[in-house]
């Protein structure tokens, strides 16, 4: 369930609960508004550590933990207008495109993608969405 913001009722968070949000104080997903934002999300499990799988089954599991996000503020996939997508080598961006292609093929957002050097060297792919909100409580401009 998504948490609003005690101080802001037009604004709700998602968490998935990881060390990393409260460390930094950030949230997973941010819905204020008719805009849902999904902080950069990496391929991790349950106990935040990186898939051991290499950079495929890391894109899958961030793209499930980014719909999750969206999902939970009330959003589509479908929504989604932009994605970045970030990588470790950028020689893999072809198994990262075939996953992201499978998510996204028929909405097509706006899309970057980026190499990086990521703090946690484990780490191959993160990705950020953003998205408008279309649901029944979102406040429509006059």
């Amino acid at each position: 369930m998504p948490e609003q913001d005690a101080n802001n009722p037009e604004r709700f968070r998602y968490s998935t609960g990881t060390k990393y949000e409260f460390q930094f104080g950030y949230s997973r997903a941010i819905r204020h508004g008719n805009v849902i934002r999904v902080a950069g999300t990496a391929g991790r499990d349950d106990d935040g550590n990186p898939l051991p799988g290499g950079i495929t089954d890391q894109t899958k599991r961030a793209l499930e933990i980014v719909k999750a996000a969206i999902e939970d503020l009330g959003g589509r996939l479908e929504d989604t207008i932009m994605t970045r997508v970030y990588v470790a080598d950028v020689a893999a961006i072809e198994s990262v495109a075939v996953i992201h292609g499978d998510f996204f093929r028929d909405i097509r957002p706006a899309t970057t993608i980026v190499q990086v050097n990521f703090i946690d060297s484990r780490i191959l792919v993160e990705i950020e969405a953003e998205v408008v909100y279309g649901g029944a409580d979102a406040k429509q401009p006059t």
